[in-house]
């Protein structure tokens, strides 16, 4: 279960990152000028090539990496574009429920995950996923059909992610699989210069960003770069069968969000009643038993 404790410290450092992104995303920033500045960072990944080695891969490997870039991109868009037009309240619950159904799905159609049908996985999957979407909503469901679509879409590229990274990994070992990967999004990120509103933001003198949020960006990508590795690591060292929940344990990360809130929640202005304590203390044991049942299942 080493997966499972890595997998955990990545949605620590993803709350810690999340909640800078959001901070920069009520500014300047649009959408596809932050998803361009996020894509191209992982070019950073080349400072790996002295220590782990260079190879040459397959013309099929390179498709894998240029697919897995694509995807990576395509979810960032509907990600923050979704950040941008609705409240988080209205994204990221959705988002939870549908990342490991998706992700679930891919995996049974494209990896096989026949021995997923037992009791105790499924209560602990099932679990976990109510889990996410009572701890990350507010205090009452409010969807839109707008809202739900760019959740839905954000969810179901992030689950081809998921896919496309575990067939890499079952092909590759992890530091060449995971160069060759963020490799492909930086190439996918510069397909976003096509974009005239990108080119204006990036080669004028219009700023995407001031010197305060510059800083919190680059603290936010070395968070969020730390972790996508441990992401990445506990993908490659899960098996097929338990796939599904690297995702579906993303309530992780809400509940680390909400630990952060109360702990700050003058610097973040979140608003705290005995509803939401409540709502998200029930959140928390649906939770910590769906870890509890995945572990000793």
């Amino acid at each position: 279960m080493l997966w499972l404790i890595i997998a955990i410290l990545a949605y620590f450092l993803f709350a810690l990152s999340s909640l800078g992104d959001k901070y920069i995303l009520i500014g300047p920033p649009n959408p596809k000028v932050y998803a361009f500045y996020v894509g191209i960072l992982s070019i950073i990944v080349l400072l790996l090539v002295p220590f782990t080695g260079f190879f040459i891969p397959s013309i099929n490997q390179v498709f894998l990496f240029l697919l897995y870039g694509l995807v990576f991109i395509l979810s960032l868009l509907s990600l923050y574009g979704g950040l941008e037009r609705f409240e988080v309240s209205k994204i990221i619950p959705a988002l939870g429920g549908f990342l490991p159904v998706f992700t679930f799905i891919l995996a049974f159609l494209f990896l096989g995950q026949e021995g997923f049908f037992s009791s105790k996985i499924i209560i602990s999957f099932c679990l976990l996923i109510l889990g996410s979407v009572f701890i990350s909503k507010g205090e009452s469901f409010n969807f839109s059909f707008k809202s739900l679509f760019f959740a839905g879409l954000a969810a179901l590229f992030l689950s081809f992610c998921f896919i496309v990274s575990k067939i890499i990994y079952s092909e590759l070992d992890f530091w060449h699989g995971f160069i060759g990967m963020r490799l492909g999004v930086f190439v996918l990120a510069l397909s976003l210069i096509l974009f005239k509103d990108v080119r204006q933001e990036i080669f004028t003198k219009k700023k995407a960003f001031t010197k305060k949020t510059t800083v919190i960006f680059l603290l936010v990508q070395a968070l969020g770069a730390g972790a996508v590795v441990l992401q990445n690591w506990s993908i490659a060292l899960v098996d097929i069968l338990h796939i599904s929940f690297v995702s579906a344990l993303q309530g992780v990360q809400y509940l680390f969000l909400f630990i952060f809130s109360l702990l700050f929640y003058k610097v973040f202005k979140e608003k705290i009643s005995k509803k939401i304590v409540l709502q998200k203390g029930f959140a928390i044991i649906l939770i910590l038993a769906g870890l509890a049942i995945l572990y000793y299942e």
